[in-house]
């Protein structure tokens, strides 16, 4: 399963496993443009096995409704990648009454994932792929805050989602030991993608200059089809990577307290 799967490194994600001859979910929220990348991933891969399944990821009741969906399709999951995220401008709240960018690109990691844990270990070896960004560096997880009421920055909002992914994916690679399923995360480089066009002119203008500059969404998928897939991380688990590689992450994120912390935190907050 990979989310986010009708454009960017998501698609293109799905398109590499598509070619390895993997059956593929594809999770998309718009039907339509899910719809196109469904059909363009099975023309460019000649693999019938690749499925689309519809959730906006912002709303814990869609996610529940998305695991409902796969479960009445599927029996197994060897590979989740959780990859749907974005950056907002401007403060927002979810249909849950939550900051949208904790929730799209945090809690929707973390409800989904243990939703579907017992069919990945079940499933085992099974593997957790989860999309985080270099901009945890600068993250802080705001506990006395975390909805971002009394002061919203956009790039101190985003990066502190971008931490919670990091520091989910080790909490969850401790507590996955044994079970044959592992968890890493994964910095994919600054990509040319659609990113950031949910943000306006200003934003969508800004993505155009720094496109030459970046990396394409085939590049920037490298990290994430080869945490999925290759031999070379069979049983590895709870590392950050960055061009394939392991990488030192920032040292907020090896805080172990504050991990259980948040995972207690986020546990409360989508009813788990």
């Amino acid at each position: 399963m990979v989310t986010g799967a009708n454009a960017g490194i998501g698609k293109e994600t799905a398109l590499a496993l598509a070619r390895m001859g993997a059956t593929v979910v594809m999770v998309a929220r718009n039907a339509e443009r899910g719809a196109a990348a469904l059909a363009d991933v099975r023309h460019q891969s000649g693999n019938g096995q690749v499925t689309l399944l519809l959730a906006d990821l912002s709303s814990q009741a869609s996610i529940r409704q998305l695991v409902t969906d796969f479960h009445a399709k599927y029996d197994r999951l060897h590979v989740l990648v959780n990859n749907a995220g974005a950056i907002f401008m401007q403060r927002q709240e979810t249909v849950d009454g939550l900051e949208m960018t904790f929730a799209l690109n945090h809690l929707n990691y973390f409800l989904l994932t243990n939703l579907l844990l017992d069919t990945l270990k079940a499933s085992a070896p099974a593997r957790i792929v989860n999309v985080s960004s270099g901009a945890h560096y600068g993250g802080q997880i705001a506990f006395d805050d975390l909805q971002l009421r009394q002061n919203y920055r956009v790039f101190a909002a985003y990066s502190m989602s971008k931490l919670a992914n990091v520091m989910f994916t080790y909490e969850l690679a401790r507590r996955l030991a044994g079970t044959g399923v592992t968890a890493n995360c994964l910095h994919p480089g600054f990509v040319g993608s659609n990113f950031a066009k949910n943000n306006g002119l200003l934003a969508r203008l800004t993505m155009v200059l720094m496109r030459p500059f970046a990396l394409s969404p085939e590049k920037g998928a490298e990290t994430s089809i080869y945490l999925a897939s290759s031999a070379a991380v069979d049983g590895v688990s709870g590392k950050y990577f960055t061009r394939k590689k392991p990488q030192k992450s920032s040292s907020a994120s090896y805080d172990e307290a504050a991990a259980q912390r948040l995972w207690a935190v986020s546990a409360e907050l989508t009813g788990l």
